[in-house]
């Protein structure tokens, strides 16, 4: 199986506290074993209130199914490519 990348847009009405992230973090991650998803990285605003997350797994619809068994707030999914 080939996994894509998928990006994951977040957005917050207040600022996300490290305590906040952890708490959908940890409830993600039982989530992503059982679909074969990695988390690869996350980029935060710096006021807090929008993240752009990275994952790779099978395709776009696998990951939200993954952020909604997780109740992890998303905007919007998609396929990404990595540009360097």
């Amino acid at each position: 199986m080939s996994l894509l990348r998928i990006v994951v847009e977040r957005s917050f009405d207040t600022p996300q506290t490290d305590a906040d992230m952890k708490l959908v973090a940890d409830r993600e991650r039982p989530c992503l074993s059982a679909n074969q998803a990695t988390w690869k990285r996350s980029m935060l605003s710096t006021d807090r209130k929008r993240m752009v997350c990275e994952y790779e797994a099978a395709d776009a619809e696998t990951m939200r199914r993954i952020q909604r068994e997780a109740g992890a707030q998303f905007d919007r999914i998609w396929i990404g490519e990595v540009i360097e």
